[in-house]
């Protein structure tokens, strides 16, 4: 999903239980504004989005990302561990519900300034769940060699990987390599298929080999942006109606129905497509957090 505070519209049940339903996703990212008018100024307004989202991905059975998205996290970082407190305390239980702590940071220190600041949030979100934590890497979540040289002190932690198909080509690949022999596990929470900038030309074919590498290297990934700005890497055309029921193939940009089909295993870069025992789980997941979220909200 596209920022809470400007693509907020698209925030909602119905737009998840379509996308589960048409696209086949198993993980939708919430990509919470923090800055420019988000969470920092409107945290209720921006808060009940994000809560709409993760009840809807929790109902559906598929992973969710709670996103703290945002630039310059250090400046905010009480307020990031009052939220991570509050989220980690209402859905650490749900195990298919993740914590991104630090969207990109920018170029900066990752040990004298990334690194300080989400050990803070880590060990605050430790203190309610052993979910995974998603961590930002410095340059736009790009030197992951850096946090795998020097990393945090937990368990169960990914370190994000940010590309885009056009900008971000092999170099970024032998970082992620790099990164990997080290022994870390890395997460593409954020991925376009266009220009580092959100607009610019596709490069399908440069997408189908970052979609390769992170198959081959089992690393999983969300797609920028399920919004209908008027930009490249947008997945819907302007206008298009809010709550998901009914989106045809016509209502796609170029990159939305690449990505739609690809989810679909129709670009031959796998299939989500579940077999009969898979199928059979998932149901039984869903039961399952149907009563715990129906439970949680009973309390008073």
């Amino acid at each position: 999903l596209f920022w809470s505070q400007w693509g907020g519209k698209y925030w909602n049940a119905g737009v998840i239980d379509w996308l589960v339903k048409d696209w086949g996703i198993t993980m939708i990212r919430a990509a919470m504004g923090v800055e420019s008018g988000g969470y920092l100024e409107n945290h209720q307004v921006e808060k009940e989005k994000l809560v709409e989202v993760v009840d809807a991905a929790i109902r559906n059975g598929i992973y969710v990302v709670i996103d703290w998205h945002d630039h310059h996290a250090e400046p905010h970082v009480e307020e990031a561990k009052a939220f991570f407190a509050e989220m980690s305390a209402i859905y650490g239980h749900y195990p298919n519900v993740f914590f991104e702590i630090f969207n990109e940071p920018l170029q900066e220190s990752w040990s004298e300034h990334v690194k300080p600041y989400e050990q803070e949030i880590v060990s605050t979100i430790r203190q309610h769940t052993d979910n995974l934590i998603i961590c930002g890497t410095p340059t736009w979540s790009q030197d992951v060699e850096l946090a795998a040289s020097d990393p945090l002190q937990s368990h169960n932690l990914a370190y994000t990987l940010h590309f885009y198909a056009t900008s971000h080509k092999e170099f970024l690949r032998t970082k992620a390599q790099v990164a990997l022999n080290m022994g870390v596990a890395l997460f593409a929470s954020e991925w376009g298929t266009c220009s580092a900038d959100g607009d610019g030309a596709l490069n399908l074919e440069e997408t189908r080999i970052w979609l390769n590498f992170l198959e081959e290297n089992h690393i999983s990934d969300a797609n920028w942006a399920v919004n209908d700005k008027t930009e490249a890497c947008s997945a819907l055309l302007p206008g298009t109606q809010l709550h998901g029921t009914g989106w045809s193939t016509d209502l796609l940009t170029e990159s939305g129905r690449f990505v739609r089909a690809s989810l679909r295993g129709e670009n031959g870069q796998g299939s989500s497509t579940l077999t009969v025992k898979q199928q059979e789980h998932q149901e039984q997941r869903q039961q399952q957090q149907q009563q715990q979220l129906q439970q949680q909200q009973e309390k008073p």
